[in-house]
């Protein structure tokens, strides 16, 4: 029956219903900025009422529950979105690298050592009886091999500084995964009843968040709570149980590199995305590529400048000598012949031997401009022009596409932070609403107390 101790509850069960929200905009504001934080609501319910002599009349009011605001859509075109910008984010880092390493235009770049070394040829034409002139080519030589060395040499090292950081990246997705199915365990435990794990779900999502800028993910939540992960069609994580993935060691062609499988099989580990896959792009595609196209350049440097210098005669009418050592063939290697370096006056000019015949020098100076590389069809500066020209092409790509998908990424953020993120604006509003219903719910209390106080001690005193 309603009375005066049915409304003490009602104002009871007010005061902590409007508690809770309280204490609820309150852990909202205090992670305004915490990153992957949803914003959370107390949804309310009027409890069940009672009969009466009047009808139904009301009990109060409780909390049913209180969820984390989230847009499962603008989530998951984020993701999808993320690891795409995962992976040409992190090509445009690469091919900048190699950009850099390359150095083009600029003075002591290998185009300019090359038109230097051409050079000292046409000083040669024009004086092929002088020493200071051979002198001046034998030097330019060496500095010209030494950049295709340095080139070599440091797409080497790019090559093995992305391998190690595809085993790196395997070990984080592994402590991801791994984190991502602990965090499942207790979620599940945490909603054994009719209650949320709000913080605990945020914090996972934003594990898989970040997991989908490196590697191609997906997820389903299931009915209890938990969420399996897939990559491609692997199951990655599964209620508290994670797949990891491992790598092995392999030699293709003289260089080490590590292929991933699924741990404990023979699997490989397909369907990329993300950073991962443009670490494998650029490891196994574009650097070996650069590499290949430098060593071209360089074989056939040595090739024809051989092919032509070897007729030719020396001041000391040497002739049958190379100029470049014909054991080496490769950007890495390319040498200038030993003999040449001991002992500059044997650098052929003449074709006979005569004082003053320059038509070895021009011979080796028309290469410059001879069309010796791709089956005929391109000169040494074109073939490297093209080389630097496509490097900018996908340079410039790269940088267009990863900017196109940060764009795509931010609007979609926005739209996501303004249905999730935490509105102090908001938060404020509502705290001084719930402030003032707590007082409400507290006078109530009050009122009843001072009406209780009537009935028990000023009731029943008339007459006395």
């Amino acid at each position: 029956m309603p009375g005066l101790f049915q409304t003490i509850e009602i104002g009871r069960r007010a005061l902590l219903t409007h508690q809770g929200a309280l204490q609820t905009i309150g852990h909202n504001i205090a992670n305004v900025n915490t990153p992957g934080y949803t914003r959370q609501r107390v949804n309310l319910a009027a409890t069940f009422p009672e009969d009466s002599l009047y009808g139904k009349i009301g009990t109060g009011v409780s909390v049913s529950d209180i969820r984390h605001v989230r847009d499962l859509f603008l989530g998951e075109q984020l993701r999808q979105e993320t690891k795409s910008f995962g992976q040409w984010s992190y090509k445009e880092k690469i091919v900048s690298q190699v950009e850099q390493i390359f150095s083009e235009p600029q003075d002591n770049s290998l185009s300019d050592l090359m038109n230097r070394f051409w050079d000292a040829w046409g000083d040669l034409s024009t004086n092929p009886d002088s020493v200071s002139n051979r002198v001046a080519i034998v030097e330019e030589a060496k500095i010209m091999t030494n950049s295709f060395h340095q080139l070599a040499t440091q797409l080497d090292n790019l090559y093995e500084s992305v391998d190690t950081e595809i085993v790196n990246t395997t070990s984080e997705i592994n402590k991801m995964t791994e984190e991502i199915a602990r965090l499942n365990e207790q979620i599940k435990i945490q909603e054994l009843g009719t209650s949320r794990a709000n913080d605990l779900r945020d914090a996972r999502d934003k594990l898989i968040d970040d997991l989908a800028l490196i590697i191609d993910v997906n997820s389903i939540t299931q009915p209890n709570g938990t969420n399996t992960v897939y990559i491609g069609a692997m199951t990655v994580v599964d209620g508290a149980e994670h797949l990891k993935i491992s790598t092995k060691e392999l030699n293709v062609n003289g260089q080490v590199k590590h292929e991933l499988y699924w741990a404990g099989s023979a699997v490989v580990l397909k369907n990329l995305n993300g950073q991962l896959n443009g670490m494998i792009e650029m490891r196994d595609k574009i650097i070996p590529k650069y590499i290949e196209q430098l060593d071209e350049l360089s074989r056939t440097l040595i090739e024809q400048v051989n092919q032509v210098y070897t007729s030719g005669f020396g001041l000391n009418q040497t002739t049958g000598v190379n100029f470049f050592d014909t054991q080496f063939t490769d950007a890495g290697t390319i040498s200038i012949n030993t003999e040449l370096v001991l002992d500059p006056s044997k650098v052929a000019a003449s074709v006979s031997g005569e004082p003053g015949d320059n038509r070895t020098a021009l011979q080796m100076l028309n290469l410059r401009n001879a069309k010796i590389m791709q089956n005929n069809a391109s000169t040494i500066g074109d073939f490297y022009n093209g080389l630097i020209g496509r490097m900018g092409i996908e340079s410039s790509t790269a940088k267009s596409v990863t900017k196109n998908y940060e764009l795509l990424i931010n609007q979609i953020e926005n739209a996501k932070q303004s249905v999730e993120g935490v509105s102090l604006d908001e938060e404020m509003t509502n705290l001084i609403k719930f402030q003032h219903s707590y007082d409400a719910a507290a006078r109530v209390v009050t009122a009843m107390d001072e009406a209780l106080d009537t009935v028990i001690v000023k009731m029943g005193i008339v007459g006395r």
